[in-house]
């Protein structure tokens, strides 16, 4: 499986930006893998963004996006999207898309350790 983010860019707080990561390889589908976004900036731990379930496709959010930012996926481009509203300078980041197998727990989809697959991330930065 490999991912690959893009989308990230420079912009004024307020602002909107859409991220979208691809998929591919002979075994990703969503019907075997749940994809997530996390975000890592400078000196800090990555932390969880967002995450869909690859079975309901049910939508998960860290409390500092929440009502901001909402994830969605393409099932038949094997693609998922972050579309990222009111943007704020703390929200700087480099942001990475991962993606794990369905059966694991949904009391871990916020713990990065869990992923399987990860893409390269990409910049995204908000100017105050």
């Amino acid at each position: 499986v490999q991912l690959q983010a893009s989308g990230g860019g420079l912009v004024q707080a307020g602002a909107s930006l859409s991220l979208s990561c691809a998929a591919s390889g002979r075994t990703f589908s969503f019907s075997r893998y749940g994809m997530a976004w996390f975000r890592q900036a400078p000196g800090k731990e990555r932390e969880f963004v967002a995450a869909i379930t690859g079975s309901e496709g049910s939508t998960y959010y860290g409390d500092s996006v929440k009502g901001r930012f909402t994830i969605s996926r393409n099932i038949a481009e094997n693609t998922v999207y972050l579309q990222m509203n009111g943007l704020k300078p703390e929200d700087t980041a480099v942001y990475f898309c991962a993606a794990r197998l369905n059966w694991k727990a949904i009391s871990t989809i916020r713990a990065p350790t869990t992923y399987d697959y990860w893409g390269q991330g990409t910049q995204v930065t908000v100017s105050s």
